[in-house]
């Protein structure tokens, strides 16, 4: 039954209101000890919901059931109700059966659902607060299932929570991986250490740090872990599993895998919820039991058969684990639950963009804006990077604050790009072409474009014209209304002289939200013209996110993958970008920069053709 609309409603809720609800109701369905599959289904929903390209709770509302992955009719008529009557039903009535503020007691690390049950069942605590008042009384003891030592752990993860940071950016977790592993490597019988979790999915942030190690000595694996530098905290340690939190970072669970039966842990250990559920599924009709051990089994009754009869498949590889299934290979950082297993089954998996699949690097700064390192500099470093070319997009005069060029000092600019070029072309012309270097490589010039509050460009066509490539960006005025700011962006779109939008959201990562922009216009308008959308690879930014840029290659844009670098050390933030691209299923046909140089400068010229 559509829901009775209710005059006196507020406005419908944003995007992040609606997800924040779903969220609510998946985490309490989990505390309830719900189905997985139902609780996966509301988490999966509020995420597709949050990166929506529209106004979600506007458009049910009215009755306009766009498509949206993970947004089935039963949870597409709980937002349409939201929507006309400010209420969804449903969360209210769980709410009443529990309290809302049981969920927060799951950001601890080492309670889960089950525990946050038990105490509030049990004691009636229902907040941090009570459960930190509870355990520095000795009262979690008392129940069943929490001894003295899960007790302290607790009290001493309550109190450490609020001093750790929650999430780290995605170089910033590689890094600390990247170190782990390394000391990990030359254990006694370690094979291969493997991270695993988001990160290795590609996540733009990270909470904690999977390890997975295949050894065969797991003893020796944990000690070394437990023991190592940094470590302020042994959560637990055993035969074949530890968990630690380390000082001023992440909590770090490592997981030990048999030498020659890794498979099914690679593939369990990476997965996000909903790609799991679903793998899990697909085994149990297949007449198997799933998890990160291997397959079991199972018997008429749908239970692993025991004794004699019980049957483990193991596999030392992912790929066979997937085949086993009946499916391709699913590369991680697709096993979202966003599709990727149906397009496995029907050969439709994309092959997927590599950094080496990059010709160049379409967006960078120099000194001569708000740059670190000399334009020679930066040349000189993205040419021994083995690229064909590098474009330098320095600021344009509007944006004072990065010291944005004016047209003077653009031609003077101009001029110092023309003798670098000329100076690599000797260089390669007399076999000097340094290390890593590829002969041919040439220095673009190219700018950052203001794109002005009064959606006017910060130069003119004639002085646009002569660049070879023209990135443009929104950096001022950013509070305007949803109107303007698209307005503005689409005005740079429809130049013949921009050639990429960068950083098209403005996001900065847990710092500055989106702009508020009207996407499903942005997206038609950039496919139509055929302006590329970047996809930045500033681990601040990371932007295009990617459910963005997969709705824009869905809606038929080209991306351009890039690193924003000021400084050289930059140059290689290439690798975050093309992580999120991969995460939006962008093959190289989809990239711009993906092209050859002579390729890349044909697509410029003929531009203006296509608006």
């Amino acid at each position: 039954m559509a829901p009775v609309p209710n005059d006196d409603a507020p406005d419908p809720p944003t995007n992040g209101e609606v997800a924040a609800i779903l969220h609510e109701i998946g985490d309490l369905l989990e505390v309830k000890g719900e189905n997985p599959f139902k609780t996966v289904a509301y988490h999966r929903a509020a995420d597709a919901v949050e990166r929506a390209p529209f106004d979600v709770a506007q458009a049910y509302g009215a009755g306009d059931r766009r498509p949206l992955a993970g947004v089935g009719p039963a949870i597409g008529d709980k937002i349409a109700e939201l929507a006309a009557t400010g209420r969804m039903a449903f969360h209210e009535r769980l709410r009443a059966e529990m309290p809302a503020t049981l969920v927060d007691l799951l950001a601890i690390p080492g309670v889960g659902p089950k525990t946050v049950a038990t105490v509030w069942r049990g004691l009636g605590v229902e907040t941090v607060p009570a459960l930190r008042e509870a355990a520095a009384a000795g009262r979690l003891r008392t129940l069943k299932g929490i001894s003295a030592a899960t007790e302290r752990r607790i009290l001493a993860e309550i109190d450490a929570l609020a001093s750790r940071s929650s999430r780290m950016h995605l170089d910033r977790a590689q890094a600390v991986a990247d170190g782990l592993a390394a000391r990990l490597a030359d254990a006694p019988g370690v094979v291969r250490v493997v991270q695993a979790g988001s990160l290795r999915r590609r996540r733009e942030t990270v909470g904690d740090l999977d390890l997975l190690v295949e050894t065969a000595d797991p003893d020796a694996a944990v000690a070394r872990l437990t023991s190592l530098d940094g470590v302020e905290r042994v959560l637990g340690a055993g035969h074949a599993k530890a968990a630690v939190v380390l000082r001023d970072g992440p909590q770090v669970d490592l997981m030990v895998m048999p030498p020659g039966a890794a498979g099914t842990y690679l593939v369990h250990f990476t997965g996000s919820a909903a790609h799991n559920v679903a793998l899990r599924g697909i085994a149990r009709d297949l007449g198997w039991s799933l998890s990160e051990k291997g397959f079991l089994r199972l018997g008429p009754d749908g239970e692993p058969l025991a004794g004699d009869a019980a049957e483990l498949r193991t596999f030392a590889d992912e790929a066979a684990v997937y085949a086993f299934l009946g499916l391709a290979f699913i590369p991680p950082e697709l096993r979202e639950g966003g599709g990727e297993i149906e397009a496995s089954r029907e050969g439709r998996l994309p092959s997927l963009i590599t950094l080496d699949g990059l010709r160049g690097d379409l967006h960078s700064h120099s000194d001569w804006s708000d740059g670190v390192h000399a334009i020679e500099r930066m040349a000189e470093a993205a040419r021994r990077r083995g690229h064909a070319y590098q474009v330098l997009t320095d600021h344009t005069q509007g944006l004072g604050i990065a010291r944005g060029l004016d047209p003077e000092r653009v031609e003077l600019q101009r001029s110092v790009i023309a003798g670098l070029n000329a100076q690599f072309a000797a260089e390669d012309a007399a076999g000097r072409t340094p290390p890593g270097a590829v002969p041919g490589f040439r220095l673009l010039h190219g700018c950052e474009l203001e794109i002005r509050a009064d959606a006017t460009l910060d130069y003119g066509d004639e002085l646009l014209e002569r660049f070879d490539l023209v990135v443009a960006s929104v950096h001022v005025a950013r509070r305007q209304a949803r109107d303007e700011l698209t307005r503005r962006t689409l005005a740079a779109i429809r130049s013949p002289h921009v050639d990429v939008i960068a950083h098209p959201s403005g996001r900065m990562i847990g710092g500055r939200p989106e702009l508020d922009l009207d996407w499903d216009a942005v997206f038609a308008e950039a496919a139509r013209t055929g302006t590329a959308l970047e996809v930045n690879g500033s681990p601040a930014r990371l932007d295009l996110a990617p459910e963005r840029a997969r709705r824009a290659i869905e809606a038929g844009c080209l991306l351009a993958v890039d690193s924003d670098a000021h400084r050289v050390e930059e140059l290689g933030d290439l690798r975050w970008g093309v992580d999120q691209a991969r995460r939006a299923w962008a093959e190289p046909r989809h990239v711009l920069n993906s092209r050859s140089l002579g390729e890349l400068l044909d697509w410029v010229a003929a531009k203006p053709a296509r608006v």
